[in-house]
């Protein structure tokens, strides 16, 4: 089941969802990583540029990564919001009154936004720096940023263009965390990630990983498909 973004507009931008909050599901950020590490442990995937890792340590040289400037940072995983903590609380009174720390210790909607596991991914450590909270979007297509890594960032225009394979699920997420926590998508932001949907389909990765998700926060992302909490273990 895969349900259009463009369908839900005019109800879910305006209206906040409620999510049922299940005994497991993590209620900070710093839980959300704890538990993230157990979910990914199988793959050992990076998310940007696909790069295998163990423990905390990336095999750079097995995927011709070459750290373009933090060569320290490149080589650990750091956990990554698809949807920045900075897109999720900026615009709430706790961001104008102290920020991410004031948010994370104050503001009970934002915390669950930010320790969401359906917007976590593994990043390398370099390239989650340098993505900071720039929007996606196309890039003129630039070879060897970082190394054989395919996504590319943009430091003048505040831009990312992530790689193909993981384009659809970007733009699935961002869809999820509009419509489950009231945030606001561009018209500009909200044709893309439709012609990502569209052009880069679920993928059997994603719908796996989309189940493991779903048994520790007791919902799935419904932009990717459906769940079955009854085979959770």
């Amino acid at each position: 089941m895969t349900i259009r973004f463009s369908a839900l507009l005019c109800t879910t931008l305006l209206t906040l969802v409620p999510l049922t909050v299940h005994a497991d599901a993590p209620r900070t950020f710093s839980e959300a990583k704890k538990v993230a590490w157990g979910l990914y442990a199988a793959q050992a995937t990076e998310f940007y540029c696909g790069c295998k890792y163990t423990g905390n340590r990336v095999d750079l040289a097995a995927c011709g990564y070459v750290p373009r400037k933090n060569a320290t940072r490149a080589k650990r995983i750091e956990w990554e919001h698809i949807v920045p903590a900075w897109q999720i609380g900026h615009q709430r009174q706790c961001w104008q009154n102290g920020g991410r720390k004031n948010c994370a210790k104050n503001d009970d909607s934002y915390k669950r936004a930010e320790a969401d596991l359906h917007n976590l991914v593994p990043s390398i450590g370099e390239v989650n720096g340098d993505r900071s909270n720039f929007s996606f979007g196309w890039l003129p297509e630039q070879k060897g940023q970082y190394g054989s890594c395919l996504t590319q960032v943009d430091f003048k225009a505040k831009k990312v263009m992530p790689r193909p394979s993981i384009r659809g699920m970007i733009a699935r997420t961002y869809f999820y965390m509009s419509k489950h926590y009231n945030l606001r998508l561009s018209r500009q932001d909200q044709q893309l990630y439709q012609a990502w949907d569209k052009t880069y389909p679920v993928q059997e990765w994603e719908r796996q990983r989309n189940q493991r998700v779903a048994c520790v926060m007791g919902h799935g992302n419904e932009f990717v498909g459906t769940v079955n909490l009854k085979s959770c273990t």
